[in-house]
């Protein structure tokens, strides 16, 4: 197929750009690079540096299969901060990609979701029938960006996948994550045995869980791209689906510190410090219907695996 990739110089997005041109794909990557890297566009891909609101008419005149949407805006707390940004950058920014997706009768599109749609679950695992109640303005612009694809798959006839992720991890080769403002857990504590913090921060040890610190859903990177090259074959027109995305079993912020420590023979001190607000104590994904509608299953489930990868990307990148 030929295939418009947008946010393919970002982590997930040169990830799912490199697994399609290795399955035999025709890719595009869009990328402005103001969060993505110019090195991180994969070989055998074509590379068009724009903002994907202003140049998606001209790109999908020329005729498209489907496109894979990345690029976003994705900083919890800067969205709360600066919500306008995440509005106009995710929301406004999609709405003129979906509007040239019609005009130029592009038939496919895989959305990249996420679970702070759902806000803080009443139950876990989450399945895709919970109630979404996103408390940041960031799930809040995906959500909308959701019901925005329903709305143009059931008028248009467009073949809509949302794919919501929990925790993304790992590395594919020379594909990893390097976001300039770091958040994620596993990158922060591998900065951490390279010397560049000093310890990390474990926001609580007194959550209702099996060691006191919060459980989160990994899943690796790679299995992430897979899923989307199947949501791409299964897409039906007319129909927007949506699926989770997670490995189904948690692993506890002490866990992750300790594989770390094993994966890359450094000690990583740690300090405990108040619970953030807004945190849940367990965050699961139900990937069941991933399963049985798209035959997707993680292939790299193993939590040593997932850091073992990051951790080799790191130290590339580091060296």
């Amino acid at each position: 197929m030929r295939l418009l990739v947008t946010g393919g110089a970002g982590y997930v997005g040169s990830v799912c750009a490199a697994r399609l041109v290795e399955s035999g794909h025709e890719v595009t990557v869009v990328d402005d690079l103001s969060t993505g890297h110019a090195d991180a566009v994969p070989a055998g891909t074509r590379f068009v540096q724009g903002d994907i609101g202003e140049v998606a008419g001209t790109l999908l005149a020329e005729g498209f299969d489907g496109v894979l949407h990345f690029a976003a805006k994705s900083l919890v707390g800067e969205s709360m901060v600066d919500p306008a940004k995440y509005w106009q950058g995710n929301v406004v920014t999609s709405l003129k990609l979906l509007d040239a997706i019609k005009e130029h009768g592009t038939p496919r599109l895989v959305f990249s979701s996420t679970a702070a749609t759902y806000g803080e679950p009443k139950e876990v695992p989450i399945q895709e029938t919970a109630p979404t109640s996103p408390t940041n303005t960031y799930g809040a612009s995906k959500l909308a960006i959701d019901h925005a694809m329903t709305s143009y798959a059931a008028a248009h006839g467009l073949a809509a996948v949302s794919l919501r992720y929990f925790n993304v991890a790992g590395a594919y080769g020379q594909f990893g994550e390097r976001h300039a403002t770091e958040t994620h857990l596993i990158p922060l504590v591998l900065q951490v045995a390279l010397g560049q913090r000093e310890q990390i921060q474990v926001f609580g040890d007194d959550w209702p869980t099996e060691d006191g610190t919060c459980v989160r859903d990994y899943i690796h990177v790679v299995d992430l791209a897979d899923a989307h090259l199947l949501a791409l074959e299964h897409a039906t027109a007319g129909e927007h689906r949506i699926f989770n995305l997670g490995n189904g079993t948690g692993f506890s912020v002490q866990q992750v510190i300790e594989t770390c420590r094993t994966v890359t023979g450094h000690p990583i001190p740690a300090k405990i410090s108040p619970r953030r607000a807004g945190d849940p104590a367990v965050l699961i994904a139900a990937s069941d219907r991933a399963r049985e509608d798209l035959g997707w299953k993680p292939q790299r489930a193993d939590l040593a695996g997932i850091v073992a990868d990051a951790w080799e990307f790191t130290k590339a990148r580091t060296n």
